[in-house]
C-alpha cells in the first residue's frame, strides 16, 4: 500500500470529559489541542474501555475487551507478577509486521521487567515510565526511580511532561530521515497525581521529605484548581511542540493524530454535564474527550455523536494501513473510519464491569443500563446525561434486554480475579492514616 499514513496516538492520564476548552473548560484554555479539533473531528460520545487506566491500556494494545486477559482484570497493578504477555499480538506488533517503526513515549503500566516490557510487546523504542505514576520532578515512585530508556533505568533532570514531549519530537525527527511509516504512542502522565505543575518543585521536595509516609505519592493533601490548570496547560504546550514538529518536518499531511484519555477525570476534573469520576461506571468515569485529525478523512471542525471506544483503534488503524480486518487478529472493536469521515456506525452494545466496586454497565443507542451494588438503573443518556431519572420501571423490556445482554456478554469474559486490586492502600490503612474508624 503506497503512502501509508503515519500515526501519532496521544493519551492523557485521568483527563476528564470537559477538561479541554474545546469541550467546555472555562478556567483555562488548551489552544494546541483545540487546534487539532478545529483541523479534524471531535467525538462527543467517546468512551474509555474502563474507568481505570491499566485496563483501558490493555484494550488499546489488543483491540479486545480487557476482561479477556488476566492483566485486564488488574487495577492497581502493584506487587503482582502479571502483565501483557509478549506472545499476545498487539497494535504495535501488528503494525511492525506491516513495516512500521513503532515507539512508546510515556506511561506503560502493563507489567514489569523481566517478563513484561513495551519492547517485548511490539515497540521498537520505549522511553518513559513503567508504573502508574511518578513524581514529575524526581521521576520516582515511593523512592525508586522509574524512568527508562528501553530496559535501562535512566536519570534525567526536568518536569516529566516536558521530557516526554521533547523525546517525542526527537523521535519524529529521527523518523523523518527514513521512508518507513511510523506509529508513535505518546502517553502523558498528566494530569494524574501527584499534583505538581511545572513551577511546583517545592511541592516535589515536600513529598520527597515525606517518603516515610505510607502513601506520599497519592498526595491526598495536594493540589487545587490552579495546579490542575497548570498541569493541563503544560501538556497542551507539549502537544503544540509535537504538532509544530509534524509541520516543520513535512509530515503533517500524512499523519493521523488522535488525542484522548484513558478514563474519566479525578478530583479536580470537570465532568459536566455528567456525574461520576475515575473508578465509577457513571458517565463521568467513562466518557472521555477524543479528537481525531485525519487529513483527507475527517472534515475540519466536525463533530460526531457516534459511540466509539478505546478498543476500536486497533481495527481502525490496521484497516487504515491496509491490513484486512480479521486477517491478523480478532477484535472486539470496530473500524470507526466511517464515523471519522462523518458517517455512522452499525448499531452495537458496549459493555463494562468493575468487579472491585461491584459495578456493571451497558450502552445501546440512547439507553444505558447501570448497576452499582444492589441498585439497578436504566437511563436515557441523551435526555438525562446526569443519570438522575431511573426508567427501569417505565421501560421494563428495555431494562431486561440490556441486563440479559450484559449477563450473556459477561459469560464470555474471564471471571473476576479476587486478588486483583488488592494492594497496600486498603480501607483499614486509609482509616489508620486519617485516624478514623474504617
Amino acid at each position: 500500500m503506497e503512502n501509508r499514513p503515519n500515526i501519532v496516538f496521544i493519551m492523557a492520564d485521568d483527563l476528564g470529559w470537559a477538561d479541554l476548552s474545546c469541550y467546555g473548560r472555562e478556567d483555562y484554555e488548551t489552544p494546541a489541542i483545540d487546534a487539532l479539533a478545529a483541523q479534524g473531528m471531535r467525538f462527543t460520545h467517546a468512551y474509555a474501555n474502563s474507568a481505570v487506566c491499566t485496563a483501558t491500556r490493555v484494550a488499546l494494545m489488543t483491540g479486545l475487551y480487557q476482561y479477556r486477559l488476566p492483566i485486564g482484570l488488574e487495577e492497581p497493578l502493584q506487587g503482582r507478577d502479571i502483565g501483557l504477555s509478549p506472545e499476545k499480538p498487539t497494535l504495535p506488533s501488528l503494525l511492525g509486521e506491516a513495516g512500521y517503526r513503532t515507539a512508546l513515549v510515556g506511561k506503560w503500566h502493563l507489567g514489569d521487567l523481566p517478563k513484561y516490557c513495551p519492547l517485548k510487546s511490539g515497540f521498537d523504542i520505549f522511553w518513559g515510565i513503567r508504573g502508574g505514576g511518578v513524581d514529575y520532578f524526581t521521576h520516582e515512585l515511593n523512592g525508586e526511580n522509574d524512568l527508562w530508556d528501553g530496559e535501562t533505568n535512566i536519570d534525567r533532570v526536568g518536569y516529566l511532561t516536558d521530557l516526554l514531549g521533547d523525546r517525542a519530537v526527537e523521535l519524529l525527527e529521527e523518523f523523518s530521515k527514513t521512508d518507513a511509516p511510523f506509529f508513535l504512542n505518546l502517553n502523558f502522565t498528566a494530569p494524574h497525581w501527584p499534583w505538581e505543575g511545572p513551577d511546583d518543585r517545592a511541592e516535589s521536595d515536600r513529598l520527597k521529605a515525606k517518603q516515610d509516609d505510607p502513601m506520599p505519592i497519592l498526595h491526598w493533601d495536594g493540589g487545587d484548581l490552579a495546579t490542575y490548570a497548570a498541569m493541563v496547560r503544560n501538556m497542551d504546550d507539549n502537544v503544540a511542540k509535537l504538532t509544530r514538529a509534524l509541520v516543520r518536518l513535512g509530515m503533517a499531511d500524512n499523519t493521523i493524530v488522535v488525542f484522548t484519555s484513558d478514563n474519566g477525570g479525578e478530583r479536580f476534573s470537570k465532568p459536566w454535564p455528567f456525574v461520576g469520576k475515575k473508578t465509577e461506571l457513571l458517565e463521568g468515569g467513562l466518557r472521555i474527550p477524543c479528537i481525531v485529525r485525519w487529513p483527507g478523512v475527517a472534515t475540519p471542525g466536525s463533530t460526531s455523536d457516534a459511540q466509539v471506544a478505546t478498543m476500536d483503534w486497533l481495527p481502525t488503524f490496521l484497516a487504515a494501513v491496509g491490513i484486512p480486518a480479521g486477517s491478523a487478529i480478532s477484535s472486539d472493536g470496530t473500524d470507526i473510519r466511517s464515523a471519522v469521515a462523518g458517517g455512522g456506525l452499525q448499531d452495537r452494545t458496549l459493555f463494562w464491569r468493575f468487579a472491585a466496586h461491584d459495578q456493571k454497565a451497558a450502552r445501546r443507542g440512547k439507553w444505558k443500563y447501570l448497576q452499582m451494588g444492589r441498585n439497578a438503573f436504566l437511563f436515557d443518556i441523551e435526555a438525562d446525561p446526569m443519570e438522575r431519572a431511573n426508567l427501569k420501571d417505565r421501560e421494563p423490556e428495555i431494562f431486561r434486554s440490556l441486563s440479559d445482554d450484559w449477563q450473556a456478554w459477561n459469560r464470555t469474559m474471564l471471571p473476576p480475579d479476587p486478588q486483583a486490586g488488592r494492594h497496600s492502600f486498603t480501607a483499614d490503612r486509609l482509616a489508620e492514616y486519617y485516624g478514623v474508624d474504617s
